[in-house]
């Protein structure tokens, strides 16, 4: 799930995070994420299930914003950057 200053929210699955990330981080995918600057990875999960992956995320997708921000907060109260030391 990637985060923002004003704790917009984005949720999405990939097969290779690291390189999600770098793409996100340096606006190289066109949409909702480089619109509103959505580039903080503020919480994830892990499998190697793409079956449960995809399930994971609409089910997700599918909750409150007041759900994902609990889940968020859980493991990552203050929103910080979990990717910030991945690219010097």
């Amino acid at each position: 799930m990637l985060g923002n200053t004003s704790k917009m929210i984005y949720t999405g699955m990939t097969g290779n995070l690291e390189r999600r990330i770098y793409e996100h981080k340096n606006k190289l995918v066109e949409g909702f994420t480089k619109k509103y600057n959505l580039h903080s990875l503020v919480y994830y999960d892990w499998t190697d299930d793409v079956g449960y992956a995809i399930q994971r995320e609409k089910e997700i997708k599918g909750w409150s914003r007041k759900k994902k921000i609990e889940l968020i907060e859980s493991m990552n109260p203050n929103w910080e950057d979990l990717a910030k030391d991945w690219f010097s």
